[in-house]
């Protein structure tokens, strides 16, 4: 029987042999007495590649995302966030709940950005009707897109001359450094610096295409990230002896950026096939996630279609589009097989 095909998330990738081996080597100690060796090491191994003074270990983006914006901001402040960005529309509006933070969502373009004139007139002027707004937060990769550079440089220092912080949820940075790289013929790690250093902080997460089981790392200035650890205590997240996760998100860090130029590469193997078949609509993916939309017969059938490929043993997100993503427990045969699913399915 044919191996699953999981194309659900890069969330789902298993440790290999050799993260294991580090992750059981790991010296251990009490993080939450900032004393576990293995956390430091990852917390300054990050905080050092990004250009930052200091970084926080925590349990997921989403946390690094709140402990960022309640770092960042006030009760009765607000934060600017794309209306889809992951900050806004999928993490349970825990700024808002934990920390009555507002947030003031603006349409992202096509491309992922918050168009400038937007984000000029969105922040509010010092009246006691209005919230104070605090920070700009962007994402980068957003839906798998990478946000232009120049665009960065130019959205974060218009928040800057306003007073703002800048925010980046970078849980998919590396991804957006790899693909940056290929077109500047730089280093990622480079790439991901320059695209870090737009910003006041920085959530990066592990679990994804670095390939940890678990975690993400909160870079920024020493006392954002001392305001941060309080956040993150309050919110349950002192681990305790997390240095066996945090070993395997330094082995990540040395390990697995590089090769992430491979999920791009089996990214755009499967948008070329799937663009070959009628009934699909795709763009040309920037880095590892491709998004699909059914048109025509293929589109009145759509309910069936993750039951559909699962019975297929391909596995597909369909929350609100479409999605696969490939990630390092993905080779090409399992992309082949996932484009002849989908071709069987428009054809049937």
């Amino acid at each position: 029987m044919n191996p699953i095909v999981d194309l659900r998330s890069d969330t789902v990738t298993q440790p290999t042999e050799a993260m294991r081996a580090a992750m059981l080597s790991a010296p251990l100690g009490d993080d939450v007495y900032g004393e576990d060796p293995s956390v430091n090491a990852l917390q300054d191994k990050l905080a050092a590649m990004l250009g930052f003074e200091s970084a926080l270990f925590v349990a997921t983006g989403t946390q690094g995302n709140l402990c960022a914006i309640l770092a960042h901001c006030q009760r009765g402040e607000e934060y600017i966030v794309g209306q889809n960005a992951h900050a806004y529309r999928w993490e349970g509006g825990g700024a808002a709940v934990f920390g009555s933070v507002q947030p003031q969502p603006l349409a992202n373009q096509p491309d992922g950005t918050l168009a400038l004139d937007e984000i000029d007139a969105a922040i509010k002027p010092d009246d006691v009707h209005y919230a104070v707004t605090r920070l700009l937060t962007l994402e980068n990769t957003w839906s798998g897109k990478v946000l232009p550079f120049d665009y960065l440089q130019q959205a974060t220092t218009l928040a800057a001359s306003k007073g703002l912080a800048r925010h980046l949820d970078g849980a998919r940075l590396f991804n957006a450094a790899v693909a940056q790289a290929a077109h500047t013929g730089s280093d990622p790690r480079l790439e991901a610096r320059r695209i870090a250093q737009c910003f006041d902080s920085v959530s990066v997460c592990l679990s994804k295409g670095l390939g940890t089981p678990v975690g993400s790392v909160l870079c920024g200035s020493r006392a954002l990230v001392q305001r941060a650890t309080r956040i993150r205590k309050m919110a349950g997240g002192g681990m305790r002896q997390a240095g066996m996760l945090a070993a395997a998100g330094s082995h990540a860090l040395d390990h697995h950026v590089d090769r992430m130029a491979q999920d791009h590469a089996l990214a755009l193997r499967l948008a070329q096939g799937l663009q070959r078949i009628d009934g699909l609509q795709l763009e040309t993916p920037h880095t590892n996630i491709v998004f699909v939309d059914l048109v025509g017969q293929a589109l009145a059938r759509a309910d069936s279609l993750i039951p559909y490929l699962k019975d297929r043993r391909v596995l597909a997100s369909g929350l609100y589009r479409l999605r696969f993503v490939t990630h390092l427990d993905v080779d090409a045969a399992g992309v082949d097989r996932a484009i002849a699913a989908m071709a069987a399915f428009c054809a049937a």
